[in-house]
């Protein structure tokens, strides 16, 4: 490559030595540089639109992720190799990193890109001697719940278990291996939607899943609707709610619990709603069909609204 003029840089180097190099590359009077990874210190090289990264197995997600930043920073098209040696075996924690720079590529995944290898790293412990975690089983909101939990009771501080709900309909609620191949995804896909406790938060794992996998399969969809279910049920209280032939029966946590107006939801439902007292009061809605689509509908309709209207 006659045309080409090649310059390296490394951190043995002097600073001046380096500023000197890293001017005449920006000025073009270099077009090839080659270093180690004291590039990802920040350097804005707007001309630059390609790089190449060598052995990024032994890289950590956070320096692929600002090495690949050094391209692409003008409105010409950049574009970034991320290689290793042909037929090298990858450890498991490399492929997660590679699988990852793969993965978030569109502007604004700093965070996203921060919380993966958050997650292959573990965060370590606060309150303890170990120093090294694994925060892949449980993702890092629910480590830092456990954590608040565990600071809050050392400090005195009184906490109300959160209610978990079960949920038991007849409905088809997963996701298909032909929609979502690889676990580790699959897994984040699980435990984001575990962790939605309103609309918007359905939302935003509704848009995010589609913008990395496409149109959502039926069972999916099934699935964020229980999502949805389940939060509402929470907020009012509602230990399970389970199918029945044609109908839903929501279980109460107590009695204390228990405040809505049945006169009102006789009113309104007629025979199609029955109210069985006891330590744990049961409502029961006859639905009249076993249609997933309508039960899950159904069913959100009375959370979210006649419960609401019901109230005395």
């Amino acid at each position: 490559m006659p045309e080409a003029n090649v310059v390296f840089a490394h951190g043995q180097m002097t600073g001046i030595k380096i500023e000197e190099i890293m001017k005449d590359f920006i000025e073009e009077k270099t077009n090839v540089l080659v270093c180690t990874t004291i590039l990802e210190s920040g350097i804005d090289i707007p001309n630059a639109n390609t790089i190449i990264v060598e052995n990024a197995d032994r890289m950590g997600l956070a320096t692929l992720y600002q090495i690949r930043g050094r391209v692409g920073r003008s409105d010409r098209q950049a574009y970034a190799y991320i290689t290793y040696k042909k037929d090298k075996m990858l450890t498991e924690v490399a492929d997660k990193r590679l699988k990852a720079i793969k993965e978030f590529t569109e502007f604004g995944s700093g965070f996203k890109i921060a919380m993966r290898d958050l997650e292959i790293r573990g965060a370590g412990s606060l309150l303890g001697e170990i120093q090294s975690g694994h925060l892949e089983q449980v993702g890092y909101d629910t480590y830092c719940n456990l954590l608040d939990e565990v600071v809050k009771e050392m400090k005195g501080i009184k906490t109300t278990p959160e209610i978990d709900v079960q949920i038991d309909l007849n409905v088809t609620s997963y996701i298909p291996d032909s929609y979502i191949e690889d676990s580790s995804q699959k897994i984040e896909i699980y435990q984001n939607i575990a962790l939605c406790r309103n609309e918007q938060d359905i939302q935003n794992v509704i848009d995010e899943i589609i913008d990395r996998f496409g149109n959502m399969p039926e069972e999916l969809e099934n699935l964020l609707d229980i999502a949805r279910i389940k939060y509402l049920a929470k907020a009012q209280n509602i230990v399970k709610i389970a199918s029945r032939k044609t109908a839903v029966v929501f279980t109460y946590n107590s009695n204390n619990d228990f405040n809505l107006d049945i006169s009102q939801l006789v009113k309104k439902y007629g025979n199609r709603i029955k109210f069985s007292a006891g330590i744990k009061p049961m409502l029961t809605l006859e639905t009249g069909t076993t249609n997933e689509k309508e039960l899950l509908h159904q069913v959100t309709d009375f959370l979210s609204k006649n419960c609401q209207e019901g109230r005395s």
